[in-house]
Order: structure tokens, then sequence, then C-alpha cells
């Protein structure tokens, strides 16, 4: 008679299904728990800066609200393109503002740094604005080839005087904007046309549409430039709404044309 040690088959298949479905489950729960986690990770403000500087690059217009309130409001191209990036990595962006009918002037022009905002402050994104030190050079960048641009070293050599800071947070649910900020209540100086200083507010929403109010103020605190009712509001042009409103832009051009040019911060260089 053998007297051996050997195991029950049925017993050791039962043994390892056991084990084989442990396993199975941890794995699930392994897999569940990093999807999760990167489901859940939280945008960091690296993130929040470049979704604002893809929002503020593109060429917009005023359009819209030159038509419904041409009294107060002008309608404005505004045209802006990556132009360099810091060692920090910091976006620099060239914008320039023009009448739509003459793209080809523009009477503002600015270079914008757009970075995360410091640690210590509660905001996500800064963006700063600064005055170009060779302005002509730079006269329908974006429009040109990148090979007759100023290169990104010459750039950041251009960066002239800061002019203003702008700390952006995110919008709370069930807002129309995704970034919404303002220079500090003091401002920041500035005497155009009897101005002591200037504020600025902006507003990211989505589609790329960007809200810009840009007030001058005097010693007294009474604005002496900049639109009153509220900002300018750009949008991302289409062929079709360039289309549509081309005839009613022509007759609002007419009896515009005339009219002063004051009181639209768009204008303050």
């Amino acid at each position: 008679m053998c007297t051996g040690s050997g195991s029950d088959p049925e017993s050791s298949s039962n043994g390892w299904s056991r084990a084989r479905g442990v396993v199975v489950k941890t794995l699930v729960l392994i897999g569940g728990a990093l999807l999760l986690k990167r489901l859940t990770k939280s945008t960091t403000r690296r993130d929040h800066a470049r979704v604002v500087s893809r929002s503020l690059t593109g060429e917009k217009f005023t359009r819209e609200q030159a038509f419904r309130d041409p009294e107060n409001y002008f309608n404005i191209r505004m045209l802006s393109c990556p132009a360099a990036e810091m060692i920090d990595g910091s976006q620099v962006l060239y914008l320039e503002q023009a009448f739509w009918r003459t793209p080809q002037k523009p009477f503002r022009q600015r270079l914008y740094m757009v970075k995360p905002c410091p640690k210590e402050l509660k905001c996500d994104v800064e963006v700063s604005s600064y005055a170009i030190r060779d302005a002509e050079e730079y006269r329908n960048f974006c429009d040109r080839p990148k090979d007759q641009r100023p290169l990104p070293e010459e750039v950041i050599g251009d960066i002239g005087e800061h002019l203003t800071t702008i700390h952006l947070s995110c919008c709370d649910r069930g807002k129309r904007c995704l970034y919404q900020g303002s220079t500090s209540p003091d401002g920041f100086p500035n005497s155009w046309n009897g101005a002591s200083y200037c504020t600025s507010d902006l507003a990211v929403l989505k589609n790329n549409e960007i809200h810009l109010w840009d007030r001058g103020f005097d010693e007294n605190q009474n604005q002496v430039w900049g639109p009153k009712q509220g900002p300018y509001e750009f949008k991302q042009a289409t062929y079709s709404s360039i289309n549509e409103n081309l005839s009613s832009l022509n007759i609002l051009y007419q009896s515009t044309i005339d009219r002063p040019i004051q009181g639209s911060l768009i204008l303050q260089d």
C-alpha cells in the first residue's frame, strides 16, 4: 500500500480560483484608485495661465457691441499672438488694437506677460501689460510671417515700462466668465487726459471672448476717460458674422466718422 502525501486535485483547483479572484479584485481596486486620482487631479495655476494665454490670443472685434450702442463704443479690432517665453515659463504676447477699417494702423501696442499667480496671493493668473521700447518695429507683428518678426530674445529686450497688473481668479460656477479680475483699487499711475491713475478690469469668457474695461480717474476720483457703461466686449470674428454685419457697419461708420474720439478707454495710450 502506498501512503503518499499528495493533495486533492479538486481542493487545489478551488484554492487557485480563490487566489485568482483576490488578485483580480486587488488589481481592479488599484486601477480604480489610479483612475479616480487622475480624474480628480486639481488644475494647477500654470494650467490656468495657459488657458488665459490661449484665450487672449487671436483676432477679436467689438462689432456687435458697436452695432448695439454706437454712441458709446467703437468697433475695435484686437489682435494678439505669442511673441516670446521667459525663463520661468511666463508667456509674452504681443497685442495691438486698431479701428476695424484700418487694421494696419494700430493706435495701441502692448506686450502682455501671462504667468501663474505667486503662491502668496489668492489668485490664479497674473496678467501684466508693458509698453514697447520701439513700438514701430512691432506694427502688425501678428500679421507678418514669423521670419519677418522680431526674434523672441529681441522681444524680451524690448519690454518697456510696466503699465498695469491684473490678478485673475476662476469664476464661480454658474457665471458666464471663466476668469475675472482687476487691478488694485488704487490702480496704476496714468496722466492721459487729466488722469492721475487708471484701473483695469478683465474677464475671460467661453469661446475666447474677452471683456476689457480700462478707465482713468483724476485726483478727485472723477472718471476722465474710458467707457462708463461697461467693458469693451471682444469676440472672435467669423466670416458669416462679418458678412452679416458689413452693410450695417458701413452705415454706422458714416454716422460716427465725425464723432470726436473721447471717453473710450481703448484709445488711451
